[in-house]
């Protein structure tokens, strides 16, 4: 196979051929708002505290609800899970859209319908991600992960960069209106997927399974380290998006047309380490891979906190968003390698708590810290945090190889026929 074909084998099948289709239109219009949001906190208030507050009230809920989004993810059709909460997502987007463009929001009216769409989320992410292996199935499972990461950056280049133009010229909710009708998109395609769906046979009660999935991940020494080192840059590093703003408009003075150009910076940066990833045909390295993507993150990250010309921050915004991107899918990758599929829901709940439940903390705690020392001493300091983070995953990733292999080997197996390279390969 080429590499291009190799790159791309998961659009072989016709589910995920829908999916990324609808997930290309929709993505993009959540970017759009998220940038607009952003941007329109920060005109109505002009302070980074609340902007770190909205972040907190948006992601909140997938900490103290992922548990019971993944026990419904392992319970119930993961399709109709997700049909269900892209209407919601919807619905809530339209709203804001409807009271932003008759002049009537304030900033409550932000944080009430950002912590519904945190609500959603806790529901949407653990259904998504164990959902993907309906669609390709294992075989291909890490390929589609990667694929579905560079979605996800794609629509992180060209949303930031569209909000960017609408917000400067008529107004952010023209953006969240945009962003309501593309979930369309999104709900036409998972219509249209043919999945078939096996009832488990349920034995212990939810409360039963929420329970067992956190044994699970507690006593799988890999998999715990994994989400640890996630949760940890989900909290101290993540939050340099909350702050763009600031960067963009009293430290760079790009305004919103520099906010849209910022962000999109990163998303480069983030597609390029997932097309990475996805072209890869097996596991081995990507031990190794987050060391060096959560190393280079901190280090990236601290140099442009303190830049101060607009062209070069952009450019340091690109290893960024690749290293930022290239620790998360390659966790992604390796957890999803070692779960068995009927924890896969709630293990993927676990990830959700450290990917995007731990982000709510850290906005909080930049966005306060950034208002007594600034941005820059603030993203320095989560910048190192993430690199003693790395040093202490890579002291300890000799002694996990073994047992994530073993992991890999057993859950391949039990799938079907194992990939030759995966079946010899390892986090390594």
């Amino acid at each position: 196979m080429s590499r291009i074909a190799v790159t791309l084998r998961a659009l072989r099948y016709r589910n995920f051929q829908l999916f990324v289709a609808g997930q290309l239109i929709s993505l993009t219009g959540t970017w759009m708002q998220n940038v607009a949001q952003s941007w329109l906190v920060y005109r109505l208030t002009g302070s980074s505290l609340l902007l770190g507050s909205v972040g907190f009230a948006s992601q909140i809920p997938v900490f103290l609800l992922a548990p019971i989004g993944g026990a419904v993810a392992d319970r119930y059709n993961r399709k109709r899970v997700v049909i269900a909460t892209q209407a919601a997502s919807m619905a809530l987007a339209l709203i804001l859209a409807g009271l932003t463009l008759t002049g009537r929001v304030q900033v409550w009216h932000i944080f009430v319908l950002a912590a519904f769409l945190g609500v959603v989320n806790a529901f949407d992410i653990p259904a998504r991600q164990a959902f993907l292996v309906e669609m390709v199935g294992r075989e291909d499972l890490i390929n589609a992960i990667a694929l579905n990461s560079s979605m996800f950056n794609g629509a992180r280049i060209v949303g930031p960069a569209i909000a960017g133009v609408l917000v400067a010229s008529v107004g952010e909710g023209w953006c969240f209106f945009i962003n309501g009708v593309s979930y369309i998109a999104v709900i036409t395609g998972l219509l249209m997927m043919n999945v078939k769906f096996s009832r488990p046979v349920h034995i212990a009660s939810p409360l039963e399974q929420i329970k067992e999935g956190f044994r699970y991940v507690r006593n799988t020494a890999p998999i715990r380290d994994l989400l640890l080192l996630l949760g940890l840059v989900s909290l101290v590093g993540m939050p340099y998006a909350v702050l763009m703003p600031i960067f963009a408009d009293r430290i760079l003075h790009g305004g919103a047309r520099g906010l849209g150009i910022l962000m999109g910076a990163s998303g480069i940066g983030a597609l390029t380490g997932a097309l990475a990833l996805a072209s890869r045909t097996g596991v081995s390295g990507l031990g190794r891979w987050i060391v060096v993507s959560t190393a280079g993150f901190g280090i990236s990250l601290i140099l442009f906190a303190w830049s101060r010309v607009f062209w070069l921050s952009v450019v340091l915004l690109v290893p960024v968003g690749m290293c930022m991107m290239v620790e998360m899918a390659s966790s992604n990758t390796l957890i999803q390698s070692m779960v068995p599929d009927r924890l896969r829901g709630r293990v993927m709940a676990v990830y959700s708590m450290m990917f995007m439940g731990m982000a709510p903390f850290g906005a909080l705690f930049a966005g306060a810290l950034a208002d007594r020392v600034g941005a820059p001493v603030t993203l320095t300091i989560g910048a190192v945090a993430c690199l003693v983070g790395a040093t202490i995953f890579a002291v300890r990733l000799p002694s996990l190889r073994v047992q994530a292999r073993e992991l890999i080997v057993a859950q391949t197996v039990a799938g079907g026929d194992p990939p030759q390279e995966m079946t010899a390969s390892g986090v390594s």
